[in-house]
């Protein structure tokens, strides 16, 4: 089969036409996001004298704290994402099997938490869970508990916030993902004698696979560098690396220091995005082969 010569100069000019409208727009978010990282990079290659050196990084990754708030963050995040996955996806399952208006009225509820400021939800956790909270004082009334239970200013309490953020976010893609599945496919899984649980995990999970790639890749990149729900609710016990390098400026006022874990994280942002593209397309890859 050929293709019309002319056909194929139309779709050039066309796509060079919308890149030239989007030009001014790439160049002004590229700027944006590549000056302040470079600035940074520039900083922690700085002693306080100005002098290039790879010191700050061979003070941060030399010292136990860094790798304590490392692993901070990598439980946090594989946490979150974890919990996520728990909870998002029968969520979004029974989202997609609902009717367009069950689920477009269950979005909007799922998306309320969104409209709120972090910071004010993250301060109604903290009302909730602490030890005369209302948690606390509805199961101490059933008599589940005869002493509060430590749901705040620890890790439980920085869990708890953190997957409330980030479900909703999770669930978007997943539910769209689960919606694009032709009916008929699973009908016909059905038909050949599959049963429910054998139909979601031979026909619904693998071909909502990129959605559910999507959603992991938003919740554990975002959660990587999360600052406030921790601060707030991990009441100074738990210290991630964003926490690390907001003590680092405030209390020792090392710019080059902060800028080197700066540089970690953003290293550590761009292997977890590098991993979960390529699951993605491992996944994609074993969807059109099967």
């Amino acid at each position: 089969m050929t293709v019309d010569p002319g056909f194929s100069r139309d779709r050039r000019r066309e796509r060079l036409f919308f890149l030239g409208l989007a030009a001014p727009a790439i160049v002004i978010v590229g700027l944006s996001a590549a000056v302040p990282v470079l600035w940074i990079l520039r900083q922690s290659l700085l002693t306080i004298s100005g002098e290039a050196t790879f010191g700050n990084y061979q003070k941060i990754l030399s010292s136990d704290l860094t790798w304590s708030s490392l692993g901070v963050t990598l439980a946090l995040s594989s946490s979150t994402l974890a919990i996520c996955l728990v909870l998002g996806l029968p969520l979004a399952l029974a989202l997609a099997s609902a009717s367009r208006r069950v689920a477009n009225f269950a979005l909007i509820l799922i998306m309320l938490p969104l409209w709120t400021s972090i910071l004010v939800r993250t301060y109604g956790w903290l009302v909730l869970l602490r030890r005369g909270g209302l948690v606390n004082a509805t199961l101490s009334a059933l008599g589940f508990i005869d002493q509060p239970l430590p749901l705040v200013y620890n890790f439980t309490g920085a869990l708890i916030g953190m997957t409330h953020y980030m479900l909703p976010l999770f669930v978007l893609p997943v539910y769209a993902a689960m919606r694009d599945i032709d009916g008929n496919v699973v009908r016909a899984a059905a038909s050949l004698g599959a049963g429910f649980w054998r139909c979601v995990a031979t026909v619904i999970l693998p071909l909502s696979a990129g959605g559910i790639a999507s959603g992991s890749t938003i919740v554990f990149v975002y959660t990587l560098g999360f600052f406030i729900t921790p601060a707030v609710l991990g009441g100074g016990k738990v210290n991630p690396i964003a926490i690390r390098i907001e003590r680092t400026l405030s209390t020792f006022q090392d710019w080059s220091g902060a800028s080197a874990l700066g540089m970690l994280l953003l290293l550590l942002v761009l292997i977890a995005g590098c991993a979960f593209v390529a699951i993605r397309r491992l996944a994609g890859e074993r969807v059109r082969h099967a």
